[in-house]
Parts: C-alpha cells; sequence; structure tokens
C-alpha cells in the first residue's frame, strides 16, 4: 500500500527511483512502529486481542463512514445494524415457517407434498445468492413488481410509515431468495426428527393412554425435538452468516457484508480484519444464545432447584 502510494503520487513522479526506493523504505518504517509491528508477536497479539474486544478496530485507508469518520468501528456499527435486520428477518421467517410445515409433513408421511418437499431438498446446495439473482431478472427485470435492490427508495420517504412500506418492500426479493435457499432441506430434515421421535415407546404409551393427538405432538414429539431442530437451525443461520459478503452484494444491501466485500475490492486491510472480528463475534454469539436456549426448551435439562443444574 506504501509503495502504491509514492509510485501514484504525482508530486513525487520526478524523484529518481533509487530515492523512490529509500523513501517507500522509510514510510514502512514509520508504518510499522506506528502499528506496532516492530514489537515482539505475544505482546502484539495481547494488544491485537485487547483491541478487538474493546473494538478499537483501528483507522480504514480508503473507506469512510457516512458521517465522514475514517474508524473502522464506526463503518462497521453503522452497517451492521441493517446486515441483522435482514438476516434477522428472514431467519425468523424461515424457522417457523420450516416448524409449521414440518410438523405437518410428519403427520402425512409419504403425501405428494411431503414427496415434494424430499424432492427439491437437493435445491438447498445454491446459495442464496444464486436464487436472489433469478429472481431479481422476473420481478425487478421483466415484471417491475420489485426493486433491484437496495434498502429504501431514493430519496428515502420522510414520513414513518412510508419508509417501513418501502423498507418492507426492499426486503421481500432477499428475504425471498433466502428462504427458497434454505427452506426445503430443512423442512426435510425436521421433519426427519419429527418421524424419529414420533416412533419411539413413550410416544406410543401416551397415544396408548388416550392423550389427544395435539397434545402428544407437543408434550412429546415437539418438545423433546426442539434442541436437535435448534442447532440444525444454528447452523443454517452460520452458514447464511458466511455468505453474506456475496449475499449483499447482489442485491446492493447496505450491510456489513457488502462493506466487506468493498474493502476487499480496494485492499483496505484494516476494515477487511475488523468485519472479520464482527462476524466471530455474531458466530460466538449465536452459539452462547443456543446454550441458553437449550435450557429452556430440552425437558432433560433442569435449572435451579435443590440440586442445581443437571
Amino acid at each position: 500500500f506504501v509503495s502504491l502510494q509514492v509510485m501514484n503520487d504525482p508530486g513525487l513522479s520526478n524523484l529518481p527511483g533509487e530515492e523512490k526506493r529509500k523513501l517507500i523504505e522509510e514510510r514502512v518504517r514509520l508504518a510499522e512502529k506506528r502499528l506496532g509491528l516492530d514489537q515482539p508477536f505475544l505482546l502484539r497479539s495481547v494488544r491485537f486481542l485487547r483491541n478487538a474486544l474493546t473494538l478499537q478496530l483501528g483507522r480504514a485507508q480508503l473507506m469512510s463512514s457516512d458521517s465522514g469518520s475514517r474508524q473502522v468501528r464506526l463503518i462497521i456499527l453503522e452497517r451492521l445494524p441493517t446486515t441483522l435486520l435482514l438476516f434477522g428477518t428472514s431467519n425468523l421467517l424461515l424457522f417457523f415457517i420450516s416448524l409449521f410445515i414440518a410438523l405437518g409433513l410428519s403427520r402425512h408421511y409419504g403425501s405428494l407434498l411431503d414427496r415434494f418437499f424430499v424432492a427439491l431438498s437437493p435445491t438447498s446446495a445454491a446459495p442464496g445468492w444464486f436464487y436472489a439473482i433469478f429472481l431479481i431478472l422476473i420481478f425487478a427485470a421483466l415484471l417491475h413488481w420489485l426493486p433491484f435492490g437496495g434498502m429504501v427508495d431514493a430519496p428515502p420517504p420522510e414520513s414513518p410509515v412510508a419508509y417501513a412500506l418501502s423498507l418492507a418492500k426492499h426486503l421481500i426479493l432477499p428475504v425471498s431468495a433466502l428462504l427458497i435457499s434454505a427452506i426445503f432441506v430443512s423442512v426435510y430434515s425436521w421433519r426427519t426428527f419429527f418421524l424419529i421421535y414420533s416412533s419411539e415407546d413413550y410416544v406410543e404409551m401416551a397415544r396408548a393412554k388416550g392423550l389427544p393427538d395435539r397434545k402428544v405432538e407437543r408434550r412429546y414429539i415437539l418438545r423433546p425435538t426442539l434442541p436437535t431442530i435448534i442447532t440444525s437451525f444454528a447452523l443454517t443461520l452460520i452458514s447464511l452468516w458466511t455468505g453474506a459478503p456475496i449475499f449483499e452484494t447482489v442485491v446492493n444491501w447496505p450491510g456489513l457484508g457488502r462493506t466487506l466485500f468493498q474493502a476487499i475490492g480496494l485492499f483496505d486491510t484494516a476494515v477487511i480484519v475488523g468485519s472479520t472480528v464482527i462476524f466471530a463475534y455474531l458466530l460466538a454469539i449465536t452459539v452462547f444464545l443456543l446454550d441458553i436456549i437449550y435450557a429452556l426448551v430440552d425437558p432433560r435439562v433442569r435449572i435451579g432447584g435443590a440440586g442445581g443444574a443437571q
């Protein structure tokens, strides 16, 4: 980067090659000292960990936030809410829709709809951006029903109601692409989990006692299956996080993934490292919440009481 700065500087174009080389070496030494790269590796690792925990992610070389700041922390925190909005909305819809359909298919094993989802489950191997391209071609380019991309209309509506409606309209296409890319394999796998647990002996005993089917499903099939389903859903969520840079770039969504993609194109190392740290935090938070949800939904886990956690 220092070499490119010196070579592309019009004021230094007349310098001899030897002087340019010395200038580059001097600037490299100054940059190493400023970034602490001249310190021992262990000390640098501890300092980097401290800065990462406190979100002291340095300054960007080329990129800036909407307010004009080059602090990586501000650049990332401006884009993070939009990414959470997109993926949070799509994953909540994915979870509840897949759960509802999978439970229904487990009641009608072998039906036409059941075979339909089983047959289409391999289509989930394609990432969300693959389906987003086709949705853009059909619903934006050909039918003109939905916008090509972005988060809201330009210029943004001034009324809160109009802004919310514009945001919802722009969410339809990317959320649909994410749902299509994951719903078939989720329904297929979760429906399989329901079928496995419905054949357990304690379920047959509950039915033999004359309990209603809805109660048997809720207490003896759904709840014991939830930990397995939540684990499968968490893995799907993590895979969607990893595809955020390409997906947000395809749908032109102004989120953290698109910012990372732009930083890679500009070789802005500080933003690349900072975005990677934030994605690592999102992964850690997902796993942490997974453990908490286990304690709430798993009937085999009890917290508190005389014996403490079991």
